[in-house]
C-alpha cells in the first residue's frame, strides 16, 4: 500500500493511492497515519479495503508527512562508502547515528527554508526506514519484521552548523524544513529488498545524486538491530538511512543551496520530492 496524509499543514487527512494511481481518503477508516495505525493488525485492516470503494480525493492537494507524530527522528551517517571519501572521512566500523529534531519533518514538496545565517546548505536524498512494531534488543535477522514501511527523505544539512560549530552533527540536521518526507509511506510487502532501490537527486534540474541502496555500507536490518541496542524503537519513528555521494560538500569547489534553487529527487518505488529553496523567515 501507499499512504499519505493530504491536506494543509497541521490538518492533514489520511488516504492511499490505489494502483491507479488516484488518492483515495481513509477518513472514515483511520484518523491519521500514524503510530497506532503502522502495526501489523492496523495495517492488515486498511489492506483489506476495497480502494475503489473510498472516496476519492479530487485535484492535487498537498502532501504532507505520510507520518504523523513522529517520535524519534533518527538518522545514520557515512553509510555509503563514496559518499564518506568524498566528505574526506573514514568508512565507519560501526553506524554513525545522529538526531533530527521532529520539528524540522514536513511535507515532500513544502519548499525548503535556509536557517538564520546559513551559507553551506545542503542537500541528502535517503531511504527512509518507517517503525511500526516497538523494537528493542532486535536481531539482525528479525529486524524487518518490526518495520511498517518506507519512504523518501530529503536529508537537508547545513555544513558550517554541522561540522564547524562545534559538539554533534544534530544543529545542522535539524532546522525548520530540512526533514521532507514522502510522498507516501509505502508498506513493507511492497518492498521485499530494501537493499536494491535505486536513488537520485537533481538541483536546478541537474542530475548531481545517483545511487542504489545495494551501495549501504550498513543494511536496513543492521540499522535496526543496532539502533534498538542503544534505544528502544517505537512505532512511528523514523530512520532515514544515509546518502550516496553527489552532496554538494563533496563538489569542487563545494556548491550550496541559495535562494531560487530547486530540488527534485526520487527512490524507486517510493515516490519524488520537489522542493523550492526560500530565504529565512521567521
Amino acid at each position: 500500500m501507499k499512504l499519505v496524509r493530504y491536506g494543509n499543514p497541521g490538518k492533514e487527512k489520511p488516504g492511499l493511492v490505489d494502483a491507479e494511481g488516484k488518492l483515495r481518503d481513509l477518513s472514515a477508516v483511520v484518523k491519521d497515519i500514524g503510530p497506532a495505525q503502522l502495526g501489523d493488525a492496523a495495517l492488515a485492516k486498511i489492506a483489506k479495503l476495497n480502494p475503489a470503494k473510498l472516496p476519492l480525493v479530487k485535484g492535487k492537494p498537498r502532501m504532507g508527512s505520510p507520518v504523523a507524530n513522529v517520535g524519534k527522528f533518527i538518522a545514520i551517517g557515512l553509510n555509503y562508502a563514496d559518499h564518506a571519501a568524498e566528505s574526506g572521512l573514514p568508512i565507519p566500523a560501526e553506524p554513525v547515528v545522529f538526531m533530527k529534531a521532529t520539528s524540522c519533518i514536513q511535507g515532500p514538496n513544502d519548499p525548503v527554508m535556509l536557517p538564520k545565517g546559513s551559507k553551506k546548505t545542503d542537500w541528502e536524498v535517503e531511504l527512509g526506514v518507517v517503525i511500526g512494531t516497538q523494537a528493542r534488543y532486535v536481531s539482525q535477522k528479525d529486524a524487518l519484521n518490526f518495520v511498517a514501511g518506507y519512504c523518501t527523505i530529503n536529508d537537508v544539512s547545513e555544513r558550517e552548523f554541522q561540522i564547524e560549530r562545534g559538539g554533534t552533527w544534530d544543529k545542522g540536521k535539524g532546522c525548520d524544513t530540512f526533514g521532507p518526507l514522502g510522498p507516501w509511506l509505502v508498506t513493507r510487502d511492497e518492498v521485499p529488498n530494501p537493499q536494491k532501490l535505486s536513488m537520485w537527486l537533481d538541483v536546478n534540474g541537474k542530475r548531481v545524486q545517483t545511487g542504489n541502496t545495494k551501495t549501504m555500507i550498513f543494511s536496513v536490518a543492521k540499522i535496526v538491530s543496532y539502533v534498538s541496542q542503544f534505544m528502544t524503537l517505537m512505532p512511528g519513528d523514523v530512520i532515514t538511512t544515509g546518502t550516496p555521494p553527489g552532496v554538494g560538500l563533496g563538489m569542487k569547489p563545494p556548491v550550496f543551496l541559495k535562494k531560487g534553487d530547486t530540488m527534485a529527487l526520487g527512490i524507486e518505488g517510493l515516490g519524488e520530492q520537489h522542493q523550492v529553496v526560500v530565504p529565512f523567515k521567521l
